[in-house]
Formats: C-alpha cells, sequence, structure tokens
C-alpha cells in the first residue's frame, strides 16, 4: 500500500488529538495540493465566506470554495519558492483594508464575520494567498505589461466620458499616531482615542500639522499634490468626502494609526487623469491574463488528488 506523505499524516494526528472523535468523523481530508491537505472544515468555511461575499450558496459555493483552496496553495507555494513571504503586519493591513471599506474596524469586521459562522481566519488565509500572489504576479510580468501610445489613444477615442478631461489634484498629507504592533489593548485604546480627538480638533493643515509634531510619537509626512486616479480606489472615496483642512477617520495599519490630511483640493483641465485610468485599466486587463496564464501553468505542474 502506497504511504501517505508525513504532512498529510501529522494533520491527521493533529485532528484526532484536537478535535476529538465526534469532530473527526465530521472532519476529512479532500484534496491533497503538492502533499498539502485541503479539509472539508477548510472548504466549509470558505464557502460559508464565499456565501457572504459573492451571493452564492449550496453546492456552488462549495465548488467554488474547493477550487479557491486549490488555487491559495498553488499561488503560496509558488510565492515561497521564488523568495516572497507576506508577513502578519500585511495580512493585517489587507484586512484593516477591508474593514475601512465597508465602515467598521478590524474587530467589528472579525465579530460581525463570527456572526455569519466564519473564522475571521478564513477570511485572513485568503487575503495572505492574495497578496503573495500579486507579489508573485508582479514579480514575474512587471517589465512585460506593456501598454502601447496607440492603444490608450484608440480607447480614448472610444470613451464616451464628456468630462474625460476634467479631473481633482488634491493636496495631501499623512499623520500617524505610532502604535507598537505589541503594545497592550490599553494602550492601542488610548492611542485610538487621541487620534479621534485630534482629528476632531483638526481644522487647518497648517496648524493642525505643527500641533501634530508637538504629540508624542506622531508623525507627518508631506505626500504633495494627487491626482485622484493616482489614488487607490478605497482611499480615493474616503478623501473626495472628506472637507479642506480635516483629516480622513483613523486607520489601523501596521505602523499605527493612520490618516491623510486635505489640505487643498482644486479642478484641473487635463487629459493626465484620463490617459491615467486608460492605462491603468489596460494594464490590469492584461495582467489579468498573464496571472490566468501562470495559474494554469502552475495547476498543469501541480499533483492533485481529490478525495
Amino acid at each position: 500500500m502506497m504511504r501517505q506523505p508525513i504532512q498529510i499524516l501529522f494533520l491527521s494526528l493533529l485532528l484526532l488529538a484536537g478535535l476529538g472523535a465526534g469532530a473527526m468523523a465530521q472532519t476529512s481530508i479532500k484534496v491533497v495540493v503538492n502533499e498539502q491537505a485541503i479539509t472539508s472544515y477548510d472548504i466549509a468555511q470558505r464557502a460559508r465566506l464565499i456565501t457572504l461575499t459573492q451571493r452564492k450558496s449550496g453546492e456552488t459555493a462549495r465548488r467554488m470554495a474547493q477550487e479557491e483552496l486549490v488555487d491559495d496553495v498553488l499561488k503560496l507555494k509558488e510565492a515561497q519558492r521564488i523568495g516572497i513571504s507576506v508577513s502578519k503586519g500585511d495580512v493585517d493591513d489587507a484586512f484593516a483594508s477591508i474593514a475601512q471599506r465597508v465602515k467598521m474596524s478590524p474587530a467589528n469586521l472579525a465579530a460581525a464575520l463570527r456572526q455569519s459562522g466564519v473564522d475571521p481566519d478564513t477570511l485572513r488565509a485568503r487575503l495572505r494567498a492574495e497578496v503573495a500572489w500579486s507579489r508573485a504576479v508582479g514579480q514575474r510580468f512587471r517589465a512585460q505589461v506593456k501598454v502601447s501610445d496607440s492603444d490608450v489613444i484608440a480607447a480614448l477615442q472610444k470613451s464616451e466620458d464628456k468630462n474625460k478631461n476634467l479631473s481633482i489634484e488634491f493636496e495631501l498629507r499623512q499623520v500617524i499616531f505610532v502604535v507598537p504592533q505589541k503594545a497592550s489593548s490599553g494602550l492601542k485604546a488610548q492611542r485610538k482615542r487621541e487620534a479621534d480627538q485630534f482629528r476632531k480638533e483638526f481644522t487647518s493643515c497648517e496648524t493642525g500639522a505643527a500641533q501634530a509634531r508637538t504629540l508624542n510619537e506622531v508623525v507627518v509626512r508631506a505626500i504633495g499634490h494627487r491626482l485622484e486616479t493616482e489614488l487607490p480606489p478605497a482611499l480615493r472615496d474616503t478623501i473626495v468626502k472628506t472637507e479642506v483642512g480635516r483629516l480622513t477617520p483613523p486607520e489601523q495599519t501596521s505602523r499605527g494609526l493612520e490618516m491623510i490630511a486635505v489640505c487643498g483640493k482644486r479642478e484641473i483641465q487635463s487629459d493626465i487623469a484620463a490617459r491615467t485610468a486608460i492605462e491603468d485599466e489596460l494594464r490590469q486587463k492584461e495582467g489579468e491574463q498573464m496571472s490566468r496564464r501562470y495559474l494554469q501553468e502552475l495547476r498543469r505542474r501541480a499533483t492533485i488528488e481529490y478525495r
């Protein structure tokens, strides 16, 4: 009889020791990808997350979950092979970014997931794979993703946006309330109160920045002038809604609590915004095609056993 890989045997021992006979009866290995096991519990949790975020359910969600998890194993192993690592801080930042987009704190997002029957680590695992894969694809194809001027001009000519020459330019500064990653919950709560109070009192970039520099463990950095199309989508929406002379809400990152001061805002006539948007769109499409081919290549080389 063929011997099981050591990794699968070790997982089985952990399941027996940690879950007990009753739980073990409900948890089994469903897929083995390059000697790494994916369990029925992994699939059930990912399926619940898919149901929650993509409105898929039943067998459809389960199939999607299983294939996502297979892809995640391949993505993480490939990233590791080419020397890419993803830190806990990277995952925390991605988790906090999602929380901000749904107007929640990371803690409240985790609580909402648990209430829906999803372990927050299920989302964190997906984010770890996404971050690793993004870096792997970028490292492999960055020099290959090229957009010609003729492609951009053709796309601009097809655009029906009457305001394509109109853009908004912001003058921005970053304010960071530094919080050590290993800080106690009490210190984190205190720094959050301080950041909220500072934001409440902040009404001018000139006086506010000067005040920030007098505070302990607060860093002010000039970002400079940025077109709205140069900003990440989630941050762009927040900055557009922020009045001049005010701060965006504190966002938890690996460095601490970060806020953006909107020091100026003006409309300018320029085709830079339209060109940037078109170039980004074309690069994204080409990058997505390369990413799909890359993953298909990994699947062809992989050993995938469905049980």
